[in-house]
């Protein structure tokens, strides 16, 4: 049976985002929805330099009316974002295993010529799926002119898309538990689960673990093969 993911196209989301898409068959890209300002589709949080705690990364973004979709979102490109984010990974450089690699990784995928957030970000998931070694079977929403019944509220979304694709089965992140109707899923003949990750610590060269930090961070202290077996710790909930 086919397993469906769907969500929105974060930036260099935490490890629990690519526990969703290894634990799926295919994945759709929800680019549609309505940009938020200050949300994880253009930045996402790393270790502080000066071990204060965590610190944003930021793709900045030009201005937009307020109801703009995520998949119209124009970067800031005159100025240069992408060194900004190298510069930022200063307590990394001397503590992280893996730091040059995930530089040399970074500066590569950073700089994919592009004006489009959502463009953007779908190209770091799928890269970052690569580097990682998870399959990453994904269709982009605003481009699959599926014909999706109407919706009256935002949990009809994954059940109405999984109806359209003709797919029976789909796995939905931790905190849709708190939203999402599971009788709208047994009603269409839809199997729904969720999945918690269960956010397995690892060695960040510091007292306290920081948990949900960017994908960045697992990378600069875990090898791929490392990091492929922690996207295994999740359980599945109906």
């Amino acid at each position: 049976m086919t397993v469906l993911g769907i969500m929105q196209p974060y930036f260099f989301p935490y490890a629990g985002y690519f526990s969703l898409i290894k634990g799926t068959d295919k994945w759709v890209v929800f680019d549609t929805p309505q940009y938020v300002y200050r949300s994880w589709i253009n930045r996402n949080r790393i270790i502080d330099a000066n071990h204060n705690g965590w610190i944003y990364i930021t793709v900045p973004v030009r201005r937009h009316k307020l109801k703009t979709p995520i998949n119209k979102i124009q970067i800031y490109n005159r100025i240069h974002w992408q060194e900004k984010i190298i510069s930022q990974l200063g307590y990394y450089r001397k503590r992280a295993p893996y730091y040059n690699r995930v530089v040399e990784f970074l500066t590569e995928t950073l700089n994919y010529k592009t004006d489009n957030l959502s463009e953007l970000n779908v190209h770091t998931l799928k890269e970052t799926c690569a580097y990682i070694g998870i399959d990453f079977d994904f269709q982009i929403f605003s481009e699959m002119n599926l014909d999706v019944e109407p919706v009256n509220a935002p949990d009809e979304w994954g059940v109405n898309i999984c109806k359209a694709m003709n797919v029976a089965s789909f796995i939905n992140p931790e905190l849709g538990q708190s939203f999402v109707s599971r009788k709208k899923y047994e009603k269409k003949d839809v199997k729904l689960r969720f999945l918690i990750y269960d956010h397995p610590e690892y060695d960040q060269r510091r007292k306290d673990f920081i948990p949900s930090l960017s994908i960045i961070d697992a990378m600069m202290f875990n090898s791929p093969e490392e990091i492929n077996q922690m996207l295994d710790e999740y359980h599945l909930v109906p």
